[in-house]
């Protein structure tokens, strides 16, 4: 009786116009309004519904991307009815939006919006939930978000299809109704080794189809990343030089000046190879070393990303560890002068953690266009800089007909800037005015300001709900790169040693690894350095 009461309750506040189905509506991106969807968030009394999915929801609102006969139900565990829910949403898209909130805007935004309470655990959530998708105000498509921890992913994602609103058969029992579109879009981390990755693509696929499941990663929504492909196929003085004739090496980094911060009980258990490198710098390396897709249709997309991951050699052991470097950060001060404690005295983490902060890696894609150019990939906490970007560095012109000059002529860097500041820089050699002297000199581009750039969530929720997988990883691309850092894991053996007092001076390596070519930086910027000294 208290099911069917919440059910009339979510459903009776929604507006009782007509709701158009959008099963089979263009998937053009600049044909505004987008599609009708109905848009289940569970976790929706959590932080990333607040700081990131509904700020994202309600930008999209302003732009004419998310359609006025959509609707959203927030799924929580917490007691709230719909009016009290609406008013815990609207302080955080003032906070969060990037777009000054427009009061016509928003009151018909909330107005779109329901609240559901129930446990995930609980077949009367999916049974409830069932009730409301099915009222007539409801659009024919709809969309899932877990927003939720991840060892919930496979039990919603199952009570979704036992209650015959997933995609796939389950159980024996149909596949969910006639003319209705359901996905299913699920938050990173996707599993946390290669064993328990295939378990929860068994589970998530045993609910619904392949396709239509949508692993986010917030990375690849970023404006900058989208344009690798543009950059890289839609201008000629790029590809033909994007191979190992022209270039000798490139990094990708992703590196923070701040700590763990609150996440201690995650971070612990994952570290800077699970937490980063699996999916954010793997997913750059892809888009960066790929070959041309036959399309731009998402699978032939997806398809040359996964390739570059199956042409990644899988070292043995003591090759693992002589390609890599980890480290964990020890007591010191950010570059803003803000204390850094130690790690292991950041909250939620165990006093014997071998967790590693850093993690770089020299790897190769042993492929014809790049046979023998190190890819190096770096990313951490507590470091010296803020800096996510992608370095291609090519190899340096002859120098006979410039040696009077003396010293090195620089080499030739696109940086593609991912944040902060996005954009690209390129870095040429030119003659200093009034001297005999070449030296390095920088051509920069930067997106426009206004608003601001849309931020990820934007792009990858209103793809999601019009169906567009090129941005989300297809399950043999996480496996693929599960299967690597697994190969990494095992070689390290050893834990992870205290690092000492802050330090800024040099560090060490250990053992047969090369920390100058993992560390080092082109056109002379200083190598890179953690508040404390490496194992």
């Amino acid at each position: 009786m208290k099911a069917e009461t919440e059910r009339s309750e979510v459903v009776s506040h929604f507006d009782e116009s007509s709701s158009e189905a959008c099963v089979g509506c263009d998937l053009e991106a600049d044909l505004p309004p987008s599609c009708p969807v109905a848009l289940v968030i569970f976790g929706a009394t959590g932080d990333l519904a607040a700081r990131k999915i509904f700020p994202a929801l309600y930008n999209l609102a302003l732009a004419g991307r998310f359609h006025p006969d959509s609707r959203i139900v927030a799924v929580g565990r917490k007691a709230f009815d719909t009016p009290a829910y609406v008013a815990t949403i609207a302080p955080a898209i003032s906070e969060h939006s990037r777009r000054t909130v427009d009061a016509e805007i928003w009151t018909r935004f909330a107005g779109q919006i329901g609240y559901l309470q129930g446990e995930l655990s609980d077949r009367a959530l999916y049974e409830s939930l069932a009730g409301v998708l099915r009222s007539a105000v409801m659009p024919r498509m709809r969309l899932y978000y877990l927003a939720i921890g991840p060892d919930q992913f496979a039990i919603a994602a199952e009570g979704l299809a036992a209650a015959g609103l997933g995609s796939a058969v389950f159980d024996g029992a149909r596949a969910g109704e006639e003319g209705v579109v359901s996905r299913l879009v699920v938050e990173k981390p996707f599993g946390s080794d290669l064993a328990s990755a295939r378990d929860l693509t068994r589970r998530l696929q045993g609910a619904f189809l392949e396709r239509d499941i949508f692993r986010i990663d917030h990375y690849l929504g970023k404006e900058t990343v989208q344009n690798l492909l543009y950059l890289r196929f839609a201008n000629s003085v790029f590809e033909p030089l994007w191979n190992r004739d022209h270039i000798a090496r490139i990094e990708i980094d992703a590196l923070e000046t701040v700590g763990i911060g609150t996440r201690g009980g995650y971070y612990d258990r994952a570290g800077a190879a699970r937490d980063m490198l699996q999916n954010h710098l793997f997913q750059l390396l892809c888009l960066t070393a790929m070959e041309p897709p036959a399309s731009l249709d998402p699978e032939a997309i997806r398809d040359e990303k996964v390739k570059v991951l199956r042409s990644i050699p899988r070292y043995e052991a003591a090759e693992w560890r002589s390609r890599s470097l980890r480290a964990r950060y020890s007591e010191g001060r950010s570059p803003a002068g803000a204390e850094v404690p130690a790690y292991l005295r950041e909250a939620k983490v165990a006093p014997d953690s071998t967790t590693e902060t850093f993690v770089a890696l020299r790897l190769e894609v042993d492929n014809w266009r790049f046979a023998g150019v190190p890819f190096v990939l770096r990313t951490g906490k507590a470091l010296d800089r803020r800096s996510s970007e992608i370095r291609v560095v090519f190899r340096s012109p002859p120098r006979a007909l410039f040696s009077s000059y003396g010293g090195e002529l620089g080499h030739n860097i696109l940086t593609i800037k991912i944040q902060p500041d996005e954009g690209l820089w390129f870095s040429f050699n030119m003659k200093v005015p009034g001297r005999p002297r070449v030296e390095p000199r920088d051509l920069r581009f930067g997106w426009s300001e206004g608003d601001g750039l849309p931020e990820a969530y934007e792009r990858l929720l209103d793809d999601a709900i019009r169906g567009d997988s090129t941005l989300f990883i297809r399950a043999d691309e996480s496996e693929a790169a599960w299967d690597l850092v697994d190969g990494l894991r095992r070689s390290w053996g050893e834990p992870v040693s205290q690092g000492a007092p802050a330090s800024r001076g040099s560090s060490a390596s250990r053992g047969a690894n090369d920390s100058a070519t993992l560390l080092e930086y082109p056109a002379g910027s200083p190598p890179l350095r953690l508040p404390g000294v490496f194992p």
